[in-house]
């Protein structure tokens, strides 16, 4: 037996961050109908993080149902390597997670059935099916902010690779002789050009505390300011050099909290790449629209997606 869909269906959503969780009832259409924000809890410990979750997941199912709506899945977005397939949060240094079986704790909880994604994996999902990348098949979406990571798409299915670990494009190597990355490698493209970099090498070299905005603002104006960005574009550049070889993408959505510099961002982006390019096809660089809307979003869809494969599972 199918599950009709009906425009009083609802997915509890939630986007799990190091500090904060995004959460929300989202409609088949994708349209947020209630949304709400919580604080991780992580410095307490994973446990702690576990128990905010389900309780947080099971009163939005409540309030779903109080103001009519049907709560029919859950999605969970989590950084760190997630194993899709099994629903287990394999590693998250944010969250303190090591194999946590997190899509079978939800659904002995709430009785739905769960999906659990990975957080650019999502956000990129959301993107490719409601967002920016809606008019290609394929597509990269990368998330510049505190870290580095993209989502490889094709046709609005984000690809997780053999263990949950696809789109760590923040670990290519790009500045062998850089800094030294939390991954422990060498001059990686995160510890190079990542928004916490760009902060953190500015400090470095003016002796004076700044943040990536901060530093953006001053482009144009200081010269310190302008080197650091011109030397963040470049390996930014180089990182989607090597991303386009790898997956030969029609478009390439930009998001994170590195592209709220917008066209500062964007404009020398496009050209530094440009300038890359030899016998590959150049990728359309847009920035995302979807904000931090993006994980809750995809969570659903991903859910939705999950819900659809148990249907076609039950038909059979």
């Amino acid at each position: 037996m199918t599950r009709d869909g009906n425009k009083t269906d609802v997915v509890v959503a939630l986007d799990v961050g190091g500090t904060g969780i995004k959460c929300a009832l989202v409609g088949r259409d994708g349209t947020s109908h209630h949304t709400e924000r919580h604080p991780t809890r992580a410095e307490q410990g994973p446990a702690t993080v576990i128990e905010t979750i389900l309780g947080i997941a099971e009163g939005l199912a409540s309030r779903a149902t109080a103001d009519g709506l049907t709560p029919v899945a859950v999605g969970i977005a989590v950084p760190g390597v997630v194993d899709e397939t099994t629903g287990t949060a394999v590693w998250s240094a944010n969250l303190g997670f090591r194999d946590v079986p997190l899509r079978e704790l939800v659904t002995t909880r709430l009785g739905l059935p769960a999906a659990l994604g990975h957080d650019v994996r999502v956000g990129g999902i959301a993107e490719a099916r409601l967002g920016s990348g809606r008019d290609d098949r394929h597509l990269l979406f990368v998330a510049v902010g505190t870290g580095i990571a993209a989502a490889h798409l094709v046709d609005g299915v984000a690809l997780t690779g053999a263990h949950g670990a696809a789109g760590e494009i923040g670990h290519i190597v790009v500045r062998p002789d850089g800094p030294r990355c939390g991954c422990g490698q060498v001059g990686c493209l995160e510890a190079v050009a990542s928004a916490a970099a760009v902060g953190r090498r500015y400090t470095e070299l003016a002796g004076v505390p700044a943040t990536a905005a901060q530093v953006a603002g001053l482009v144009g104006r200081e010269k310190l300011a302008t080197r650091v960005w011109r030397e963040t574009i470049d390996a930014l550049a180089d990182g989607l050099l090597i991303a386009q070889a790898l997956f030969d993408v029609e478009r390439i959505v930009i998001g994170g909290g590195l592209a709220e510099a917008g066209d500062d961002l964007l404009e020398p982006l496009r050209v530094a790449l440009r300038q890359r390019l030899t016998f590959h096809r150049e990728p359309r660089l847009v920035p995302a629209t979807l904000g931090d809307e993006a994980g809750c979003l995809g969570a659903a869809l991903l859910a939705l997606d999950n819900l659809l494969m148990l249907d076609n599972v039950e038909v059979r």
